[in-house]
């Protein structure tokens, strides 16, 4: 007999071939529903609706922290990204450098999303912009935000203001309102309400004027690539059937051996006509997304860091505690 589970997933490569169904778990029928990550964590963490999740890695945390127990996590890693390079700038706000962000009014979707985690514990290390020494807006509601599902209140020291309703980050960065903001999402949800297309604007800049070049000084100098998402099971599915956790790690590992296989071949073309150079094709052959907690586990202590002296975690969370202890070793 086999389980049948519901799942929300994002839609991006590492997650098409379970959403296809090219990939499914032995013994397990996943029934998939693809969201914005905006709104499948509200949802998940307001009201539990899936049996497996993608979930906010910050929010997890942070879950985990205030003892909310009701889901286990399953590492897999489906979106990473240098979350500080996507920052943008008024190019009349005279911010020339990240150190020019003090004091200025930063916009960010919500407070404790992962991206801003990353952002913020970047920033203070590598350019000792603290998040206290910026003024923030917030786009979304309590009633519908992360947040909102897990009680946020901005931490002390820290100035975070609500954007209105009739206004979101989009408006606020075109108007003057807002000088900069950390992470910009312009496709509205349930969530999110911004539609500004911020990066054609002639107003707008971005906060590093070569992001791959300053996403590849970080890795280079920390060896970090920053996680965004993870994956949860509700915590009653894993007691009552604990090998559903490895199985499902193990449909994504086979998910994301596709996903570099057809990143290889795309690339293909490109070494053939010349477009990319040919030293290239091993750095192209290189899987820069890797799931488990071992080959990760650096990454999910700095995160985990980050959230403790953000003020978002009352304490540090371990790896041990985020994630099966079955998947630990793998």
């Amino acid at each position: 007999m086999r389980l049948p589970l519901s799942i929300a997933l994002s839609d991006n490569p590492r997650t098409w071939p379970v959403i296809e169904g090219r990939v499914a778990p032995d013994s397990i029928d996943l029934m998939p529903t693809v969201l914005h990550p905006s709104e499948m964590f509200w949802r998940q963490l307001k009201f539990s609706e899936f049996d497996v999740c993608e979930m906010s890695i910050s929010s997890l945390m942070i879950a985990r922290a205030q003892g909310d127990d009701r889901f286990v996590g399953i590492p897999i890693f489906t979106t990473r990204r240098f979350f500080h390079t996507s920052g943008l700038v008024r190019k009349d706000s005279g911010i020339e450098k990240p150190a020019d962000l003090k004091g200025r009014r930063v916009g960010v979707p919500e407070y404790q999303q992962t991206a801003a985690l990353w952002a913020r514990g970047v920033l203070e290390d590598e350019f000792g912009v603290a998040p206290r020494d910026m003024e923030f807006w917030m786009e979304r509601v309590p009633e519908k935000s992360h947040g909102g599902a897990t009680g946020f209140t901005p931490p002390p020291g820290v100035t975070v203001n609500r954007i209105p309703q009739d206004k979101s980050i989009g408006s606020m960065m075109l108007s003057g309102e807002l000088e900069a903001t950390l992470h910009y999402l312009g496709n509205p949800n349930l969530v999110d309400r911004s539609t500004a297309d911020l990066n054609a604007s002639p107003d707008i800049k971005r906060l590093f004027p070569d992001p791959v070049a300053e996403g590849i000084r970080y890795y280079r100098k920390t060896g970090i690539y920053p996680i965004n998402h993870g994956m949860v099971i509700k915590r009653e599915i894993a007691e009552k059937h604990p090998w559903a956790i490895t199985n499902i790690l193990k449909a994504f590992n086979q998910a994301n051996q596709i996903a570099n296989r057809e990143r290889v071949a795309h690339a293909e073309y490109y070494f053939e006509t010349g477009l990319l150079a040919p030293e290239g094709r091993n750095a192209i052959r290189t899987p820069m997304i890797v799931h488990g907690v071992k080959a990760n586990r650096a990454v999910l202590e700095t995160i985990a860091k980050y959230s403790l002296r953000q003020g978002l975690t009352s304490q540090l969370v371990t790896v041990d505690e985020l994630f099966a202890p079955s998947t630990l070793e793998q």
